[in-house]
């Protein structure tokens, strides 16, 4: 039997769940800095737009397995904009910010 309050999912605010949001966006956020460290500065605006559509699918998995786990489109969604644009538009900055050759 669960012990009162337990469930299969926590809430969307909670600690872990925040933590998870958190992790996600580092993450993006240094891959996008090495994609854009690593493609000559002339190329850096694909690597860019690789990276957005890179982070649109693992940001599209991550809404598919958090809906698996029981959230809905409508708690899911505000979390994974954040999620995929926070990222992106750093990506995006540091693209914009290489001089054109």
């Amino acid at each position: 039997m669960l012990a009162r309050g337990a469930g299969p999912r926590e809430s969307p605010a909670g600690e872990g769940y925040t933590v998870r949001t958190l992790i996600f966006i580092v993450v993006g956020l240094l891959i996008a800095g090495f994609a854009m460290w690593l493609a000559r500065p002339a190329k850096r605006r694909a690597a860019a737009v690789l990276f957005s559509l890179g982070w649109l699918l693992a940001v599209l998995w991550n809404l598919r397995t958090g809906m698996s786990h029981g959230y809905s489109l409508q708690e899911e969604l505000p979390i994974q904009l954040l999620i995929f644009a926070i990222p992106v538009g750093a990506g995006a900055w540091l693209a914009m910010k290489a001089p054109r050759r």
